[in-house]
């Protein structure tokens, strides 16, 4: 027969009640209940689980940051685009108009800026936004 030694150890309250209801359900003593605790803490079953959750975790975080990355890629080409348009659809200003100009592209600015505050404080991005307009749109067409 295999001899046990004894072992003091302090639990959270809370723990501890969620301890002895096991062992009241199982119908098996507290000890019996950290015993396999410990037991299964300590197995190689246990690591290989915790790999195995890490390893999903990781793919999931995986395929977020390709997302990101394609959101990133069609964000800087909507950006690119729509600079190369206003530089080849804009006129040069005149010098008596440039004062003007230059308080009117503050004034719109501040709108833009406003704008893109109230949109960050929704959490509506402008992807999401632009799918819901292109599915609106092909929804449309194709009522037609």
């Amino acid at each position: 027969m295999q001899t046990k030694s004894r072992m003091n150890v302090y639990f959270e309250p809370d723990l501890l009640k969620k301890v002895e209801a096991l062992a009241l359900r199982r119908n098996v003593s507290k000890s019996a209940v950290i015993e396999a605790a410990v037991a299964s803490f300590l197995s190689a079953d246990a690591s290989e689980r915790l790999e195995a959750v890490f390893a999903r975790r990781m793919d999931k975080l995986g395929r977020q940051v390709e997302g990101l990355d394609e959101d990133l890629a069609i964000l800087g080409d909507t950006l690119s685009l729509f600079i190369r348009f206003w530089l080849t659809v804009t006129p040069p200003l005149p010098d008596s108009a440039q004062a003007s100009a230059r308080a009117k592209g503050a004034e719109r600015f501040d709108g833009f800026l406003q704008s893109l505050g109230r949109r960050l404080a929704t959490g509506d991005r402008f992807l999401k936004e632009l799918s819901r307009d292109i599915d609106a749109a092909r929804n449309s067409s194709d009522t037609q």
